[in-house]
């Protein structure tokens, strides 16, 4: 068996823990929880005819409060950055937060998810800043914890590039 750590990055309240909690108990609650510190969850999955345990290194939001300490990425295997479509402020976080991941984690694959696609109507994120990141070679998907869009697939994709 296949062990990867994955870690979630991002801002405060995007998303993270709900799209751990979708893709890991296909559950989505309305209450926000605040992560402090870690919380670990694992799910078994197979990608191509390889077994896989993916431990989902769900971290607390980068704000200016508190800043991501870079110990926490040492041993990960690839990570999410996770931005909120509805905010603008989120995608420069996440900005910031790759270099320092990249340089921990000695380029290990990551993808850029926006979350909150369900509320797209009233998205600050333009879509040039969108297609910018991609010109960059950032993998970019649209994903709601909500709806259950787009979740599964982009862990899936993210264990198949770790692989």
């Amino acid at each position: 068996m296949i062990k990867k750590k994955i870690a979630m990055l991002g801002a405060f309240a995007v998303g993270k823990t709900s799209l751990v909690q979708q893709f890991v108990n296909s559950i989505f609650s309305e209450k926000y929880q605040t992560t402090i510190g870690v919380k670990i969850d694992q799910k078994q999955i197979s990608i191509d005819g390889h077994d896989m345990t993916l431990m989902l290194w769900d971290l607390y939001g980068d704000d200016d409060f508190m800043k991501m300490k870079p110990s926490y990425l040492i041993g990960s295997s690839g990570y999410f950055l996770v931005a909120d479509g509805t905010r603008n402020e989120t995608i420069e976080v996440a900005v910031q937060l790759q270099s320092m991941a990249s340089a921990t984690t000695n380029n290990a694959p990551f993808i850029l998810l926006i979350n909150k696609s369900d509320l797209a109507e009233t998205w600050e994120i333009p879509a040039e800043t969108i297609h910018s990141l991609q010109q960059k070679g950032w993998q970019v998907l649209l994903t709601s914890a909500k709806e259950n869009l787009m979740v599964e697939e982009a862990f899936v994709e993210l264990a198949r590039r770790m692989l």
